[in-house]
């Protein structure tokens, strides 16, 4: 299942294990406190955030509500522009569009099957360098955590800071150990300063950047009136990536799309200080086709190719409360604010998307039929933080709750080609036999009052643990005491009644 990271439990089992690492713990925490503290700064310095957060709501939902419209606009103008446009339907096939692209490009030239790469989740999502290396293609990685994360045969455990679960003596050992095995090695007697350990991936990545012929990226968003694709970051490798190789090949996700220029002036505000608190991004590169496409300038490729990627996107679309989260620009603000997420790191998710937002993502684009994702909904106390720093408003607990319901009463979750076919949920029979007594119970208002008072009642007699499968529940939790007096008795002996009480 392309995204899910090899032999990785249900969030479950993995969180428990995981928040056994004390080592862990602490650099998540210092990390993700760090961040959201910056982050709040630099959001109260802007009278009109919540204004720009709508805007930004507004612009991603009329786009998807008209995305077939505004995809056929980014391959008109992509292509006036000199570029070539390429649809993949899912994983595998944008795997192979690009080995294929990459193998014509190089032809039988060895420095030609190596491609740099710029940070980009929807290449991780579908396994490309995985893919690629199948193909006897090397991917590096040029962003400086993912560098970390590569060199380290590791996995990204977030989406800013792919390697936040990593402190600098771990990075200085794996720099020094690994990156003679990748290319130039890390110089003698390196150090954990960041200065030094910034020094030695720049000298490493140099040599990368001037031999590849292709460049790989994503991008943070389309600007379909003009084909204009944009990718923000804040070291420069990107840069590089976008602009020396001869042939430039993107992966995007159709969710990616804006409709107008004038669009990015609310996520170019929005983007970057609810990511790294910034108020702007370092470096903010756009590009439209090639040099040749406009009229002979002398930068960035010749050759550019466009693979608009769906893998899941339009059967989430077709889910009205689900669809939300494909408004999602990727800040990763709702991670560091997550109380489940900092204590049980990215890796516990079994996904490219950890936190709050791949919980929500992650099981709508591979479906909730696997132990895997049917568990990421539970990854979360509901506490709502996610959804009040999340710059498009995406409602994460509304997603949570629904995709709950999905699990337990067996939903659309499994993918067969083309088609979502219903899969019913295992294990769930207790919950959904709750459920269905407190729903006949809400609707016979005689016996819910009935069993009100007798639960008053007997209140000295409950248990403090609830029994059966409700005590993994009860195990972490206090249950309330019941009241010695339902509130409708009360409301009715204080109130007479008044105001519609029965």
């Amino acid at each position: 299942m392309s995204g899910t990271f090899v032999g990785m439990p249900a969030f479950p089992r993995a969180a428990r294990e995981a928040v056994g690492n004390a080592t862990l713990r602490g650099n998540l925490r210092h990390a993700t406190h760090t961040i959201r503290d910056k982050r709040a700064r630099a959001v109260a310095e802007l009278d009109d955030w919540a204004a720009l957060r709508e805007a930004g709501k507004q612009i991603k939902d009329h786009t998807l509500r008209h995305l077939d419209r505004y995809l056929v606009q980014v391959e008109e103008a992509v292509t006036a522009a000199g570029g070539t446009v390429h649809w993949a339907t899912d994983a595998d096939e944008a795997n192979e569009i690009v080995a294929r692209l990459v193998e014509e490009a190089g032809g039988g030239d060895v420095e030609r099957r190596e491609v740099v790469k710029v940070k980009s989740m929807a290449t991780q999502e579908i396994g490309l360098n995985e893919a690629l290396e199948a193909r006897g293609i090397h991917a590096y990685e040029t962003d400086l955590a993912e560098l970390i994360v590569q060199l380290g045969k590791d996995r990204p455990s977030h989406i800013l800071v792919p390697a936040i679960h990593r402190n600098r003596g771990e990075i200085r050992d794996i720099f020094r150990s690994e990156m003679g095995e990748w290319g130039r090695p890390a110089p003698e007697g390196l150090t954990d300063t960041p200065a030094e350990l910034a020094e030695a991936a720049r000298l490493h990545l140099r040599e990368k950047f001037l031999r590849a012929k292709v460049g790989i990226s994503g991008a943070n968003f389309v600007v379909a009136e003009t084909g204009t694709l944009v990718v923000v970051e804040s070291e420069g490798n990107g840069r590089m990536c976008l602009t020396l190789p001869e042939t430039l090949i993107s992966v995007v996700g159709i969710e990616k799309i804006v409709p107008r220029w004038q669009d990015l002036e609310v996520f170019l505000q929005t983007l970057p200080r609810s990511s790294t608190a910034e108020r702007m991004n370092p470096y903010t590169s756009m590009w439209t086709g090639t040099r040749d496409g406009r009229a002979g300038e002398g930068d960035g490729p010749s050759t550019f190719h466009l693979v608009l990627l769906d893998n899941g996107r339009t059967d989430t679309l077709a889910d009205e409360v689900g669809r939300q989260a494909l408004r999602c620009i990727r800040c990763s603000a709702c991670l560091n604010v997550c109380p489940v997420y900092e204590r049980a790191g990215g890796h516990a998710y079994g996904s490219v998307y950890p936190g709050p937002i791949g919980a929500i993502l992650s099981p709508q684009l591979r479906g909730t039929g696997s132990e895997i994702d049917a568990s990421l909904p539970y990854a979360s106390s509901l506490c709502g933080a996610c959804y009040e720093v999340c710059p498009v408003a995406i409602d994460i607990p509304e997603v949570l709750v629904h995709l709950r319901e999905r699990v337990v009463q067996g939903g659309p979750s499994v993918r067969n080609g083309n088609r979502v076919v219903l899969k019913p949920a295992k294990g769930h029979a207790a919950e959904r036999a709750a459920m269905r007594a407190a729903q006949w119970a809400f609707t016979h208002p005689g016996a819910l009052r009935t069993g009100q008072r007798l639960a008053s009642r007997t209140r000295r007699l409950h248990p403090r643990t609830l029994p059966g499968p409700g005590r993994a529940w009860s195990g972490s939790r206090d249950l309330p005491a019941v009241p010695a007096e339902p509130f409708r008795d009360w409301w009715q002996r204080t109130h007479g009644g008044k105001d519609g009480a029965k």
